[in-house]
């Protein structure tokens, strides 16, 4: 999908440079003043639900897990009963953070790629405050020949794009490090292997965790959706969905110059066109439905993050949500 070339600049978080350092300072008081006043109580973090240490049992209720019954208890009483389970003390958590070419645009307040590093930053608070590990491994765009055969950004790399690997590290001076490591990567034209990005979460087997896809998610379903399932075998899974208002619908402007920063591709578009405008808008949406529907089928978790609203507000509400649908109906 094409992306806007000439739009007024969005407020954008520096990635690299002498100021990267003050801004993810910034940004984590920021995520530490909201999340520590909206999200106390709960220890299991940002998806929480049922651990692996066995707890009190309970009686069963319409809508609690067939496989957590309690059969000696049942066996007493007569009566069908559950075993409560708690969260495991220590807890990893592994961030999957594209930044392909396409995460290099915005047109809201910021750009796709600030929304990226900030979420990471969320989640981060979100699992060190507990003593937990966070790791996380990254994938940027491999370089695309142009029109003339030519490669843009330097020789081509091999495989799909660059993968940087950061291992999983307990503390908030470790945390810190690994989000600078994100925020430094430089986007290299192209887009990365969505599908090897995630495998790279496959490997080696880990104890069951939390894993978070951080992504656009415009590579085509059928290559990340399978690793995303594969995935969700073994750990809780979050896809933190990154988009832009334009890659929703275009403005009437008239004609509009647009880039695509995967292959540099520039066309103009005649956006007062109504016809082309809803012919845009219907094919983002059913794109939009498409990976919406992969990623229930893989039974991850969905959070979709706008580049022109409030990211951490929407993360939030989120996790009160999850905590919400988890704990309804049981014995707090």
């Amino acid at each position: 999908m094409a992306r806007a070339a000439a739009v007024t600049p969005p407020t954008r978080l520096p990635a690299t440079g002498e100021r990267s350092g003050a801004v993810l300072a910034r940004l984590q008081l920021m995520v530490t003043r909201k999340l520590d006043g909206l999200l106390q109580g709960d220890y299991a973090g940002l998806l929480p639900g049922p651990g692996s240490e066995a707890g009190e049992s309970r009686e069963y209720r319409p809508g609690d897990d067939v496989r957590r019954m309690d059969w000696p208890v049942t066996a007493r009483t007569t009566l069908p009963h559950v075993r409560r389970t708690v969260a495991d003390r220590e807890l990893e958590t592994w961030l999957a953070v594209d930044l392909s070419a396409s995460l290099d645009f915005g047109t809201g307040r910021w750009l796709k790629r600030d929304v990226v590093v900030a979420a990471a930053a969320a989640l981060a608070h979100l699992t060190v405050r507990g003593g937990n590990r966070i790791g996380a491994v990254v994938g940027t765009g491999a370089p695309v020949p142009d029109r003339t055969g030519r490669w843009r950004g330097g020789a081509p790399a091999a495989g799909p794009g660059t993968l940087l690997r950061l291992p999983a590290r307990a503390g908030r001076k470790e945390a810190q490090g690994l989000l600078r490591a994100i925020a430094g990567t430089q986007i290299r034209p192209g887009r990365s292997d969505l599908g090897a990005l995630v495998d790279m979460l496959n490997r080696p087997p880990r104890r069951r965790g939390v894993a978070v896809v951080i992504s656009d998610f415009l590579a085509p379903p059928q290559q990340w959706g399978r690793p995303i399932r594969k995935l969700r075998v073994r750990h809780d899974v979050l896809a933190i969905e990154v988009v832009d208002p334009r890659e929703l619908e275009l403005p009437d402007v008239g004609v509009l110059p647009v880039v695509d920063p995967e292959t540099g591709e520039l066309h103009e578009v005649q956006t007062a066109d109504p016809g082309l405008r809803r012919r845009y808008a219907e094919a983002a949406a059913a794109q939009r439905a498409a990976i919406a529907a992969e990623l229930r089928t893989a039974g991850a978790a969905h959070l979709r993050l706008r580049t022109d609203r409030d990211w951490l507000l929407d993360m939030v509400r989120f996790v009160a949500a999850q905590r919400h649908a988890r704990t309804r109906g049981t014995t707090r």
